[in-house]
């Protein structure tokens, strides 16, 4: 049986010494997919709009806000780490199909989101192109650790 934290919330794998000094390894895992013909400011203005979806759809990604020695409050943050991946358009492709067959809640990111500058526009672009034909540039994934190593089968860390 499997015990839970404060939230009542599974406990992660490997919690195990008193003094924090085990290393935690998460039953889940976050990941971000860029495609890999991206430019650098693209990768990191595409891993920061996708990461914002995931907390809103999986609460429970969210630590506890953080607070310095002078009781400065700062926003909570992911309480684990986010794990970036890169691959072609092809392996994107791929990832986004097994992971809406796997049901998980995953972001995505389009080419045609770079020419829109709100939220609202956004969205209509998205819209206005059916699934299969999305020209996807990135994707984020949450979800238990092995089903999201199969939606990222042909991926590769990024560099």
């Amino acid at each position: 049986m499997r015990a839970n934290d404060e939230n009542g919330t599974p406990a992660e794998a490997g919690n195990g010494a008193a003094d924090g000094s085990a290393p935690v390894r998460f039953d889940t895992k976050i990941a971000v997919l860029l495609r890999a013909d991206l430019e650098p400011w693209q990768r990191l203005n595409v891993t920061a709009f996708l990461v914002s979806g995931l907390g809103t759809a999986a609460p429970e990604v969210i630590g506890e806000p953080y607070e310095d020695a002078d009781g400065t409050p700062y926003l909570p943050m992911f309480r684990q780490p986010v794990l970036v991946f890169e691959g072609t358009k092809e392996v994107l492709a791929a990832a986004h199909g097994r992971a809406l067959s796997r049901g998980l809640p995953a972001a995505v990111f389009t080419s045609d989101l770079f020419a829109t500058g709100n939220d609202r526009d956004n969205r209509a672009a998205v819209r206005s192109v059916c699934r299969d034909a999305l020209d996807l540039v990135g994707m984020a994934v949450y979800g238990p650790r092995n089903a999201v190593d199969k939606v990222l089968k042909g991926a590769r860390m990024h560099p």
